[in-house]
């Protein structure tokens, strides 16, 4: 578990310096900042543009129900104009006669009631003393007898007008009706022009006359009707009317608008997401190369699992960022400044409605928030001890059942699990109450927007379009605050990985050997190596771990190498190998010091088998040959009937092509044959075995033993081994303790000695 890579929730920490962290990611992107600033501004002018069409969709809504209802403005101004019309002219029309004669003659009438002359007189009495002009509507509460009196014949603009004329008009407007001549009509009315719609005289009495009749109860379908019965020169600039050329030049432009802002949007999709591969490509690449000039030192101290981390988990985490947070936190900023700005721009009552609104809602979504983090913590520690609690179970499974610690193990793993299940309920409950808030800060910004919309409108104040643009600005206003949180999250985790993933790029590399300049070649080695005085001593260690280390090997000698745990015989190899470089002394391979030849160079010059077994998927034949070239299976066939791998090679379906790797169900001993085989087909001058025979059985390292005599036929050979019944016929044994080598001599030799060899020799056979 320790050595295996992060989970996905690892990146999930904060950087320790933040900002350095994302000047040093940006620093990095300098090969890609033309694109970077491509997607950004295009980013930033997707949202610009998108900003713009809820006030044209305001204007389309308009426009939209401009044509669906009456045009009322159209029809004020024909019934203002007619209305006037009737009220200048309507008193000259009449031509009363108020002279004393006429006067006289209505008091001495006897076919006008007392009461109806008591109200004459009040009225010439108000008239006396107000001194108002005539009002034509006092007339109609008047008798006919009474306007005979009143009206004679006259001429109205050259047009004789009859006293019975009069008074059929006086009549018929108490029922809100006029009727008049023709040749009356046509002096009587001007004609008035609405929209270049010239309205005649006729048509103008023709609307008084449907006009009368509407009142406040008539509903929507009755207004229709009437308007239908009206002259078709008033229908004409009061009916519903779709203006279609300005409704088309707005949808134009809307989608014109909104599929620029689509471009722009692909583009910058295209631009993040090319500069994030190739980013994580480049980061990926550069850390393979950078594994390979590590010095072993660092993978000492640091977990594979950590290094693999980087290489993917880290690497990811940025690749996203760069992908989706960057362009989104831009866009979002954006999105949010310039919905601000629009809103006030459009109608600052509803913008201050608008905003109010949505920001109640998110502080109540911060507070949850706030309160479900230590729920989120909490869960994942107790998901990191269910899960170890599992892998250290199963993975010693087979001592849980033969201790039958079933019942604790089942007691811990409930425990645990309901500690994962509580944390889990808590966090998974709080944080789904974020969906059902975002959708409830969004509906009571529509709620909020509509009962101040409506009231504006209803005051004359914005129109019906201004309520449509604003729901669409609510919308707008909050979907970047939860995005700016979001990328805000994102770039924390991004910066913690960056920082790791630099970290590791900044870590010591091994010497750059570029003033190496003698080489050893496979054909020239003699197979002569000398240790001299060899010092070496892990960083972090308070003592050498090898010191004054001296030896000799002569070309074509087996040497032992042997020794309890912490000896120092693998470090011995390492050095040889060059994996770590020397604090003193120095390593001689056929008389050249191992400072003056390369790593690679050494490396061709020594088969390695160690007793960690690796296979990588691929065919049994591709695991042997691993990096050889120019070998023929009879080579692979022989080498694997050397080793006793034949048995195993004929139980598999496809025999040598038969795909495997290092999870399949082959043993350890298999593994460890086939690691041997393809050590066997590398034709070095030297041969190192560490521990090569430790995982098969007695037979097969027999089998494995004489394989192994022959292959360090005319080969140095060093072998670490602690079975030391293996290393029994080696030239010459070194017994190694505490750094130091305290014994030399070949097995009889030491057993004569009846030292410290002698010791370790007796005590594997004793009992």
């Amino acid at each position: 578990m320790h050595n295996g890579p992060r989970g996905k929730d690892a990146t999930n920490e904060k950087a320790k310096d933040f900002k350095s962290a994302m000047l040093r990611l940006f620093s990095e992107l300098k090969e890609y900042r033309k694109l970077v600033y491509l997607g950004l501004i295009m980013a930033a002018l997707g949202s610009i543009l998108s900003i713009f069409a809820p006030n044209h969709l305001s204007s389309l809504t308009d426009e939209i129900q401009a044509g669906l209802v009456v045009n009322s403005d159209n029809l004020t101004t024909i019934a203002t104009s007619v209305t006037e019309n009737l009220e200048t002219n309507i008193m000259t029309y009449l031509n009363l006669s108020m002279d004393a004669n006429t006067l006289t003659e209505v008091v001495m009438s006897n076919e006008i009631s007392e009461d109806e002359k008591a109200s004459f007189q009040t009225f010439l009495n108000n008239l006396q003393t107000s001194n108002e002009s005539i009002d034509y509507e006092t007339f109609l509460g008047f008798s006919d007898n009474l306007l005979k009196i009143l009206l004679d014949d006259s001429t109205y603009k050259g047009v004789p007008i009859s006293e019975e004329e009069k008074i059929n008009f006086l009549n018929g407007l108490k029922n809100n009706e006029i009727h008049l001549s023709e040749e009356v009509q046509n002096v009587f009315f001007e004609s008035i022009e609405v929209n270049g719609v010239t309205i005649s005289s006729q048509d103008q009495i023709e609307f008084l006359n449907v006009a009368s009749t509407l009142t406040a109860e008539d509903t929507s379908t009755s207004l229709y009707q009437k308007i239908d019965t009206m002259p078709e020169s008033v229908r004409l600039v009061v009916e519903p009317f779709m203006d279609m050329d300005a409704i088309w030049d707005i949808a134009t432009f809307l989608i014109t608008l909104y599929l620029i802002s689509a471009l722009c949007t692909y583009i910058e999709s295209i631009s993040m997401t090319h500069v994030a591969n190739k980013f994580a490509n480049r980061l990926r690449d550069n850390i393979s190369k950078k594994i390979n000039r590590l010095p072993l030192k660092y993978f000492d101290a640091h977990q594979s699992g950590d290094t693999l981390s980087r290489v993917t988990n880290d690497v990811d985490m940025i690749a996203q960022s760069m992908n989706q947070s960057l362009s989104t936190f831009v866009s979002a900023v954006t999105l949010f400044v310039g919905t601000t700005i629009m809103m006030f721009y459009t109608n600052w009552i509803l913008a201050l409605t608008a905003i109010g609104s949505s920001i109640l809602g998110f502080i109540f979504m911060f507070l949850v928030l706030g309160k479900s983090q230590k729920y989120f913590v909490s869960r994942q520690i107790e998901l990191g001890n269910l899960n170890g609690h599992i892998e250290e179970v199963y993975s010693g499974l087979n001592v849980v059942k033969a201790y039958n610690g079933q019942k604790i193990s089942d007691v811990k793993f409930d425990e645990l699990n309901n500690k994962v299940y509580n944390a889990n309920r808590k966090s998974q409950f709080l944080s789904g109450l974020m969906m059902p808030m975002m959708s409830f800060i969004g509906n009571f910004g529509y709620v909020a927007v509509c009962i101040v919309g409506a009231l504006l409108t209803m005051n004359d104040i914005i129109s019906f379009g201004v309520i449509v643009a604003f729901i669409t600005y609510v919308r707008m206003f909050t979907s970047p605050l939860s995005q700016i949180a979001q990328s805000m999250t994102s770039f924390q985790s991004t910066a913690a990985a960056s920082e790791r993933v630099f970290e590791f790029l900044d870590e010591e590399e091994m010497d750059t050997e570029e003033n190496i300049t003698k080489s050893l070649s496979r054909a020239e080695a003699k197979g002569n190596i000398e240790f001299k005085n060899v010092l070496f001593q892990y960083d972090g260690n308070d003592k050498p771990t090898i010191h004054d280390f001296s030896a000799k090997a002569s070309a074509g000698q087996k040497i032992a190498i042997v020794g309890p745990t912490g000896a120092g015989k693998t470090t011995m190899v390492n050095l040889l190998m060059k994996f770590y470089e020397i604090n003193g002394g120095d390593i001689l391979i056929d008389g050249i010091s191992i400072h003056d030849l390369s790593r690679a160079n050494v490396h061709d010059l020594f088969t390695m088998v160690l007793q960690d077994t690796w296979l990588f998927r691929g065919t049994l034949r591709e695991n042997i040959v691993y990096n050889r070239q120019n070998i023929s299976n009879e080579q692979v066939e022989e080498v694997s009937k050397t080793v006793g791998l034949d048995h195993f090679v004929k139980t598999l379906s496809d025999g040598y092509d038969t795909e495997i790797s290092d999870n399949d169900s082959v043993s350890a001993g298999q593994r460890q044959l086939l690691t041997i085989a393809r050590g066997m087909l590398n034709d070095a001058p030297f041969l190192i075995l560490d521990e090569a025979t430790s995982n098969v059985d007695t037979r097969t390292e027999e089998l494995v033993q004489k394989a192994m005599d022959k292959l360090t036929e005319g080969k140095t050979s060093f072998i670490i081994a602690h079975r030391l019944s293996t290393i029994k016929n080696a030239d010459l044994i070194l017994v190694m303790k505490d750094g130091n080598i305290i014994e030399t001599g070949n097995h009889e030799e030491l057993m004569k000695k009846n030292g410290f060899y002698a010791d370790l020799y007796n005590s594997q056979f004793e009992g």
